[in-house]
């Protein structure tokens, strides 16, 4: 059974990255999954300040909210990164979250993560989906480094004020069918080459639209 991770790096609940995510979350747990959703905002996750503790295989410094968070990263089987597009990159939020992610980089730790699949789910104002780019771009060297595999990246423009992706029906329901198909994928396929969103069950090409290449 997949245990997945939602991350809303937004800074409004019920706002669109929240809805997002609660949707690719919906598909999810429609197939079986146990799902969770962190709200960022909610959390105390200090910033990083290159202390090199984890380096050496020891529990994090900071004593925050983080060092919490890290079993529950370490068990999921799928993290879903959510987050607006601020200044073409992610918000404050989200950003602070993945420098904590540094915790992974010593050999004793990056065992934990490495393997891992990831999704991305991006709302934001403008209507260019080239906007998203450096974001895009942003989430896919991080986690690159981190050897962690991106399999879906879910882009939705046009998206500003409070709860406005609800009139996007059907990217809503891409993003519930992107759910279902994380959800069913067999267990083997995150191993090794699991980036090719062809491999994926025959629900998440329909979704190929909204991504960024």
């Amino acid at each position: 059974m997949k245990k997945i991770l939602g991350v809303v790096g937004s800074p409004r609940r019920n706002g669109n990255t929240h809805i997002l995510v609660s949707r690719i979350l919906e598909g999810a747990k429609e197939e079986g999954a146990i799902v969770d959703i962190l709200f960022l905002n909610d959390l105390n996750i200090q910033e990083c300040d290159g202390c090199h503790t984890c380096w050496e295989g020891k529990q994090c410094s900071k004593n925050d909210d983080m060092n919490n968070i890290y079993p529950k990263i370490i068990e999921s089987d799928v993290i879903i990164l959510g987050t607006p597009v601020y200044w073409y990159g992610p918000t404050a939020l989200m950003k602070g979250f993945i420098d904590r992610f540094v915790y992974f980089n010593c050999p004793e730790n990056r065992v934990k993560i490495k393997g891992k699949v990831a999704v991305i789910a991006v709302p934001f104002e403008e209507e260019n989906p080239e906007t998203a780019a450096l974001l895009v771009a942003f989430f896919e060297k991080c986690l690159q480094y981190l050897q962690m595999n991106l399999i879906g990246k879910i882009i939705v423009p046009g998206v500003s004020r409070k709860g406005e992706i609800l009139k996007k029906g059907d990217r809503l329901q891409e993003g519930y069918e992107l759910g279902r198909g994380l959800a069913k994928c067999k267990h083997g396929i995150y191993n090794g080459l699991c980036g090719s969103l062809t491999r994926m069950p025959s629900a998440l090409p329909k979704a190929r639209k909204l991504y960024l290449k």
